[in-house]
């Protein structure tokens, strides 16, 4: 008798993750504006706490109930090491500010971390249909066909993305993204400064794009792209060129062969 592996078993959950991935983006989709929503502060701020609210209340029970004794992580801004055990990591609207502005880069995420090791994910995107899963040791697929990360070897050819967590980081922060992003439009070919983090990191995994790296321990969204860059053959470390964890305080997401050369442009900064 064969006792299943862990991968195994994710695998297994795999679809029914999938489905409440993609229920949850047909609420965020019935929400989706022509135009931009809100014109002062407050009322971009309300848009996007009624996106989350709409679609948690269509995500956090059928994830719960399809891995029981699974927690919830409530924060969605939150970093750090989480306790032992199960946690779902979810962004009802990952890109929420974009879409509260009638922009298209926006999805919604869901992660398992087990442990504080990311195990499975799933990221929709509604308004292309296009669905992202990995699992650890699984391998990384778009709509069941697996990915694969570039194959470049020259930072100078790279096509690179940054951005910023959130909004309110601090002055230095900031001045350190200024200051990375001067960096890297001198060593690589393009720089794309944008929102989200996990959109840009699907590029990644899929090899439109060379590298990602952000000053940020916001571990919703940077869990689901991470486990998808991994386990499409890409490179994830923290800045001081460390296997990236949970509990890291920054994250260089790349293709391999050019791993090294952007670490050695921004491990200084």
């Amino acid at each position: 008798m064969t006792t299943a592996m862990p991968f195994d078993l994710d695998a297994t959950l795999l679809p029914a993750v999938t489905a409440v991935v993609k229920n949850a983006g047909v609420t965020l989709r019935e929400r989706y504006p022509a135009h931009a929503r809100g014109v002062s502060l407050e009322e971009v701020v309300a848009e996007i706490h009624a996106n989350d609210d709409a679609v948690l209340a269509v995500m956090r029970e059928p994830l719960l109930k399809a891995r029981p004794g699974s927690q919830w992580e409530e924060d969605e801004l939150a970093g750090g090491a989480l306790p032992p055990g199960e946690w779902w990591i979810v962004d009802p609207a990952e890109g929420n500010i974009n879409h509260v502005h009638g922009m298209p880069d926006w999805a919604v995420t869901a992660t398992l971390v087990r442990d504080n090791r990311p195990v499975l994910t799933v990221v929709h995107l509604p308004l292309t249909g296009d669905t992202y899963t990995a699992t650890a040791g699984g391998g990384a697929q778009l709509n069941g066909c697996p990915l694969s990360v570039s194959a470049k070897r020259d930072l100078s050819a790279a096509l690179i993305g940054t951005g910023q967590a959130r909004p309110g980081e601090s002055a230095d922060t900031f001045r350190r993204i200024g200051a990375s992003v001067t960096a890297m439009l001198t060593a690589g070919l393009v720089v794309r400064v944008s929102v989200p983090a996990t959109l840009q990191l699907i590029h990644v995994a899929a090899g439109r794009m060379d590298a990602f790296w952000q000053f940020s321990d916001v571990r919703s969204g940077l869990v689901a792209g991470a486990l998808l860059v991994t386990e499409a053959g890409g490179t994830v470390t923290d800045l001081d060129g460390k296997p990236w964890s949970v509990a890291g305080r920054d994250v260089l997401a790349a293709a391999p062969h050019v791993h090294t050369a952007a670490l050695d442009v921004l491990s200084s900064i």
